[in-house]
């Protein structure tokens, strides 16, 4: 029973190997710094501005949504600092999903692939929705009335389904995925030309905006104040608000198609979300110094507001504006979402016919068709609000782990680090022991090369933790810090009435556990920490990522309880695919001893190339190289 179970959990976590093909793909490199830091800026000012900012300053925050922004900016920022530290490291598809299944192993990989394919399905679907309601903006609600008196409701006053049905956004879906189909270039030049325009609109929408500034809307105690819902609604804001940054993901995500990821990545990450969340910011000062919180439309905010002033003419520039936003948005989601499956597809994870690259294109076309699908059908029969809180808890569970990984990584010793010398860089010959020591491909020489993961020497003499092998007793360490953060986190936004009315157990919780923060804090930091890599490293580890978590966290447990059942129900389905099909079909058990060669049936019986002419028996038992530029068709 014993060997059965740590057989079992061996399977599950282990580590996706890093070899000489790593960096090859199938996916065509073709795109630079400027590309991808448009594609981020695309991503994250279009539907966050237009739609979510009327959400959360009518319902929410008020005016504090100003700070909500600023919040949760600096949470996106330390989570893209870290996803900058990986992408430039791994530079693949799938970005989260592929740095945690190299840094923690397969059922964490899974776990994070699963919850990055929920956040950009999701997310298409909301913006499209987002989309039809700019148009609908435009017609004066002619859209949805003519569709509920023809058709009917879909579902009135439900938490999970939409008031209508919206076709127009479901085409719009549509119709995206098949620009998305046509190539990496095309879609990127596509989304640059509409971010130009859209920022031309939001330049607009800040000067005008400001020229109507009432400061009353701020002050007056008649008109809500700064803070009509209180700090806490501000922080409920801001959970909601980190919708908004989540296409910083989809420069990770491009990092298989960028042309040198190493310097791309993080300056795309950094550029971008800088620019955004001053953008955001400012918009929120604009449209709440206009007119009243309470006044705001949720689904044609800016446009009403103009109208609200008397300013008619403005509504319908905006109202263009908010279409070209929003088609960004849609393009970076839809950009994204057949990569990150792609990437799953690819390691055998999900099914591996999905993994398929088309050569003309060289996009994944079965990946585009099957999600998008589903996202038009998500954007068919949910609302926006349910979409936007469903999205943002599976990514911020993923920036999460994100965050543990880079502290994990950081302390690993050479022999574990999963990333190998480039054949180039490879020496002819050298003592075993040399090549061990100098394994990782993107390391440099260190003095305490041999050290890393190890107890500083003028601490090598403390109890229990002398005894640990190097590296594992900091990824312990970041699991207990991890439910200490968690137990802080639901004591204190749960426990708030009682820490105010200064109740003595909750007073005392909250010190044990910041004590067990800050104790396995320091455990962590008594180990030699890997500075040898050459790649872009974020600043202060482990502290950067223990913010990270902590801001994560504590963003997660402000969302309702119906948002942590949906993220159940999802997470049941995918546990359930990982079990039944992906833990055996997983390249890594393929390729493991005892499970015989790896062969990859291209599902054709009349293969061309080194295959054509033998017999079929005879090509099964054949291997299919993955030769970069060459679509990879086995499945």
């Amino acid at each position: 029973m014993a060997a059965l179970v740590q057989r079992f959990v061996g399977k599950v976590t282990r580590k996706k190997t890093v070899d000489d093909e790593f960096r090859e793909t199938s996916l065509r490199r073709c795109l630079n710094t400027f590309d991808i830091t448009m594609l981020g800026i695309g991503h994250m000012i279009g539907a966050g501005i237009y739609v979510l900012t009327g959400t959360v300053v009518r319902k929410k925050a008020g005016p504090s949504t100003v700070l909500s922004y600023l919040f949760a900016g600096i949470a996106a920022m330390l989570s893209a600092l870290c996803y900058a530290e990986f992408g430039a490291r791994v530079p693949k598809a799938g970005s989260a999903y592929s740095y945690t299944y190299i840094t923690i192993g397969e059922i964490w990989g899974f776990i994070i692939g699963w919850n990055i394919v929920l956040e950009h399905l999701i997310g298409v679907s909301a913006v499209a929705r987002a989309w039809s309601g700019a148009v609908d903006s435009i017609f004066n609600g002619a859209i949805r009335n003519g569709t509920i008196s023809s058709i009917g409701y879909l579902a009135k006053d439900s938490t999970w389904f939409s008031e209508y049905p919206d076709f127009l956004a479901a085409a719009i879906t549509i119709v995206v995925f098949v620009i998305v189909a046509t190539g990496a270039k095309f879609s990127i030049h596509f989304n640059s030309a509409f971010t130009v325009m859209n920022g031309v609109v939001i330049l607009f929408i800040i000067c005008a905006g400001l020229y109507f500034a009432d400061g009353r809307n701020w002050t007056d105690p008649g008109r809500g104040g700064f803070f009509p819902f209180g700090f806490g609604g501000t922080v409920a804001g801001a959970a909601s608000c980190f919708f908004a940054f989540i296409g910083f993901e989809g420069i990770a995500v491009s990092g298989e198609e960028a042309r040198n990821p190493e310097k791309s990545i993080p300056i795309a990450t950094v550029v971008s979300l800088g620019v955004v969340t001053v953008v955001y910011m400012l918009v929120t000062v604009s449209l709440t110094l206009m007119i009243p919180y309470y006044q705001t439309e949720p689904t044609a905010a800016f446009p009403m507001a103009f109208a609200t002033c008397g300013v008619i003419w403005a509504k319908y520039v905006v109202a263009v504006g908010t279409l070209f936003g929003i088609t960004t948005s849609l393009l970076g989601g839809a950009f994204s979402l057949p990569r990150a499956v792609y990437a799953m597809a690819d390691d055998g994870l999900l099914f591996r016919f999905i993994a398929y690259v088309h050569p003309r294109t060289q996009t994944p076309v079965w990946a585009i068709a099957i999600f998008g699908l589903l996202s038009a059908l998500g954007s068919f029969l949910f609302e926006i609000e349910t979409l936007v809180e469903f999205m943002s808890i599976g990514t911020l569970f993923a920036y999460t782990i994100v965050a543990a990984s880079i502290i994990i990584l950081r302390y690993l010793p050479v022999e574990k680090c999963q990333f190998q010398l480039k054949p180039e860089e490879e020496p002819a010959a050298r003592p075993e022991t040399e090549e061990m020591s100098e394994k990782c491909s993107i390391m440099k020489r260190s003095k305490s090369h041999d050290s890393f993961g190890k107890l500083r020497d003028h601490l090598k003499d403390l109890p229990i933790l002398k005894h640990f092998e190097p590296g594992s007793c900091v990824t312990l360490a970041v699991v207990l810090m991890g439910t200490m953060i968690v137990c802080f986190n639901v004591t204190v936004i749960y426990g708030l009435d009682f820490l105010k009315d200064a109740s003595w157990w909750a007073i005392i919780l909250v010190i044990i556990f910041i004590g067990g923060i800050v104790f396995f804090y320091l455990v962590i930091v008594a180990h030699e920490q890997n500075d040898a890599f050459m790649t872009f490293q974020i600043p202060l580890v482990p502290l950067l990522p223990t913010l990270c978590i902590i801001c994560n966290v504590a963003l997660m447990f402000s969302l309702t309880y119906l948002t942590w059942i949906r993220l159940g129900i999802w997470m049941a389905a995918g546990l359930l695919v990982y079990f039944v099909y992906g833990m055996h079909h997983s390249r890594e058990n393929r390729t493991a001893p005892g499970y015989g060669p790896m062969v990859e049936y291209t599902g054709d019986a009349s293969l061309e190339g080194p295959l054509a002419g033998m017999d079929e028996d005879v090509q099964e038992q054949q291997p299919v190289r993955r030769d970069e530029g060459l679509p990879y068709e086995s499945y």
